[in-house]
């Protein structure tokens, strides 16, 4: 006869026990005995195994429970021995005799949303109990009836490991003896409705290939030996907004690919990467999304596992490597992150315990209709947390040097691509939304707290006060934000035939109105060379020639124009498709001059850029830049000074917008002295035609422009023109 209720025991083999430590295991039936109850629904048998005795237990009903009065009063260690219908039989040590892992004061701290660490909890990891090997699994579904792990460990059957919830937390753990490292594994989770969601871990740290979905277990520790100390003791003490930064925007699975279109992977694309960028001088590369992602034309920015790097290229510890060689190198790395919106899949985060969890419930806060994506929950605690540790995850486990947060600005208002009736006022009734800007302030505070010389820039396209103002002093702490302003017009104006430039002469100088409200990074990025945008030489007027010169004039402009620089692959090569994610650049387009001496050309003024402090030092303050010469529209013409810290570096900018030389143009200068050409766009190693300054030119003492000195120059055409000032 069972101890066991039938109401108990059908609770147990439908597995619907909200916590089956209660009845499973070795436990105290009253103060003479014990009692041991084992769920194996492929059992015929099962035995109790201890040091001094073999118990055959009582099988009490058909899929495997069985149940055995012991005497006795002390607890004892003990394994299970099972034996299956054809005779098969092997012997574990039973998950449900191992105490909570999981800590009061962890579950404290993750319910408040200040758990930075939370990622070395939850989730999947090997450790060892009592000198016992296994892992803990363990995840947070506060709305679930019941969730187990399943894997290839248990034959992917939720009966088998259903796991204890932990107190009032919602959290949810079991620690499984004899799960190995390559192990797959998922969460069972029964809703309160009855249904069954197969879903994969949030803070799993390494998946499946897509299209398949599981999460693998995986131990991250001494995989790899980092190599980068110099460089990140040196960054501890870097203020970027000071140093030059030429950042080179990467898609890794279209940047170059092997024979028959296949990725390269992390190992790989560190090799040739970083001898890239070193080669090039760029500082800095920024990756979009390497999060796990099923959808490779997504590029990343719908996110199923955000704790770990996609395994499209390889291993955890592969991009580790990649990371590390890119400091080695001297190159810093920034990754695209996504904490504004998540994929609608299944086996992911969206109504992840049968409740809209991570997201809003109602779909005027939960749900972007554009991109068919949910939004997070930013006023919830725990959601807060997974994020702002998964932020702090990719800093301190990767060596990251920067977040480049995307789609700020959906995070910030409440209407953002709404209609009217489409979206719920904050409780001012506001457009703000108040928790999502708290969270990004946290996000900043904690990650310049722990990660000294790290970078945060923000994708932010309003005009939304203060973005990269400290917390502080009233903003969001982001220390860059990208000028999508700048990129806008300027990329207008220059798609304009030159004859029409005079007309819209605004579109270059406006930027310079607000070039110093914000810290701020000129982007070029894919979105601006995708969707029929065309690529960034098509969108240049004129002939061939014509679209070479103004490519290279707008990189000269770019460069000169305060603020830091980014540009996407392909642009340094004058790619001319648009970008296609399933493809390879077009490499082979070096085989011709003109994008043989574009890329030359960016690479010179990469390294004119990080020689000279004038066009880095200052520029995020109206110190480092002062107007020459802005009026002269009818002939398309601008000039302007660049500075530095030391009032003797000083770098004269000039612009010539129309494919008309202009001999014997005056322009005021600062300084009495000679002033030395470092850089002619329409120099014939560029693909130029040559037209051209003498090396030194003396200032002569005539005034113009309200100065009182003026050099006299040959504008090439479309040409761009930096020369800096020597003392003699």
């Amino acid at each position: 006869m069972p101890i066991l209720t039938e109401k108990e025991i059908n609770m147990l083999v439908n597995a619907e026990c909200h916590d089956p430590f209660i009845y499973l295991g070795l436990r105290e039936l009253d103060k003479e005995n014990l009692v041991i109850r084992v769920l194996q629904p492929f059992a015929k048998e099962a035995y109790l195994i201890s040091k001094n005795t073999t118990i055959k237990l009582d099988k009490i009903h058909k899929t495997g429970l069985f149940e055995k009065k012991i005497p006795g009063s002390q607890i004892f260690e003990y394994e299970i021995k099972c034996t299956d219908y054809n005779a098969n039989t092997w012997t574990y040590k039973d998950p449900y005799s191992f105490l909570p892992v999981i800590s009061e004061y962890d579950r404290y701290l993750f319910n408040e949303g200040n758990h930075y660490k939370i990622y070395e909890k939850l989730g999947a990891h090997p450790m060892k109990i009592n000198g016992i090997e296994g892992v803990l699994f363990s995840t947070w579904a506060p709305n679930a009836k019941r969730v187990s792990v399943v894997g290839n460990f248990n034959n992917w059957d939720g009966r088998i490991h259903q796991m204890r919830v932990l107190g009032q937390s919602g959290i949810w753990e079991i620690f499984v003896p004899g799960v190995v490292e390559g192990d797959l594994y998922k969460f069972e989770i029964k809703t309160q409705n009855g249904d069954i969601l197969l879903k994969t871990d949030p803070y799993g740290t390494y998946f499946e290939v897509r299209p398949k979905t599981a999460a693998i277990v995986y131990d991250k520790q001494n995989k790899h030996t980092w190599n980068d100390s110099k460089w990140m003791e040196e960054r501890k003490n870097k203020n970027w907004i000071k140093e030059p930064m030429s950042i080179y925007e990467v898609h890794l699975g279209s940047w170059a690919r092997k024979e028959e279109n296949q990725f390269l992977n992390y190992r790989e694309l560190a090799e040739k990467l970083s001898a890239y960028l070193k080669e090039n001088h760029f500082t800095h590369i920024e990756l979009l999304p390497v999060s796990e992602h099923p959808l490779d034309i997504s590029w990343g920015y719908q996110v199923t596992g955000y704790y770990a790097p996609t395994s499209r290229f390889g291993k955890p510890e592969d991009f580790m490597y990649f990371v590390d060689k890119m400091h080695q190198e001297g190159i810093g790395v920034i990754v695209d992150w996504v904490p504004g919106h998540f994929p609608k899949d299944a086996h992911a985060l969206g109504r992840f315990d049968g409740t809209a969890l991570y997201e809003h419930l109602d779909s005027r806060l939960g749900e972007h209709k554009d991109w068919g994506t949910y939004i997070f929950n930013y006023g919830r605690t725990e959601v807060k947390n997974f994020l702002l540790a998964n932020a702090l995850f990719w800093l301190d486990k990767y060596h990251i040097d920067g977040l480049r947060v995307d789609a700020v600005a959906s995070m910030l208002y409440l209407d953002y691509s709404r209609q009217d009736g489409e979206w719920i006022p904050n409780k001012y009734g506001g457009r703000e939304n108040l928790e999502a800007i708290d969270f990004i302030k946290q996000l900043n505070t904690v990650a310049y707290q722990y990660f000294p010389g790290i970078v945060t820039v923000a994708e932010e396209s309003t005009a939304f006060p203060g973005v990269t103002t400290p917390v502080h002093e009233g903003g969001l702490g982001f220390e860059f934000k990208w000028n999508m302003g700048w990129m806008n017009d300027t990329l207008r104006y220059f798609s304009k035939d030159p004859i029409f430039r005079r007309y819209h002469q605004n579109d270059l100088t406006f930027s310079l109105v607000y070039a110093f409200s914000e810290n701020f990074i000129l982007s070029i990025s894919h979105d601006e060379v995708v969707h029929g945008k065309r690529s960034l030489l098509e969108k240049m007027p004129g002939d061939d020639w014509q679209k070479f010169a103004n490519l290279r004039l707008f990189y000269s402009y770019m460069y000169a124009h305060p603020g830091k620089n980014l540009l996407f692959m392909g642009s340094e090569i004058a790619q001319r498709k648009e970008w296609d994610c399933s493809n390879s650049l077009d490499w082979h387009l070096l085989q011709y001059e003109p994008h043989k001496k574009t890329q030359l050309f960016l690479k010179d003024l990469n390294i004119l850029y990080k020689n000279h402090p004038a066009l880095f030092e200052i520029d995020h303050r109206y110190e480092g830049f002062e107007w020459i010469d802005f009026n002269d529209a009818d002939n398309s013409v601008i000039s302007f000074i660049r500075k530095s810290e030391n009032e003797d570096e000083i770098i004269v900018c000039v612009f010539n917008f129309t494919p008309v030389p202009r001999d014997n143009y005056r322009i005021g200068v600062p300084k009495k002295g000679v002033y030395q050409e470092i850089l002619n766009t329409d120099w014939t190693q560029y693909y130029g035609s040559g037209v051209d300054n003498p090396k030194e030119v003396y200032s002569q003492d005539i005034p113009m422009h309200g100065r009182e000195q003026s050099i006299i120059l040959t504008l090439p055409p479309l040409g761009g023109l930096y020369f800096k000032f020597l003392i003699k």
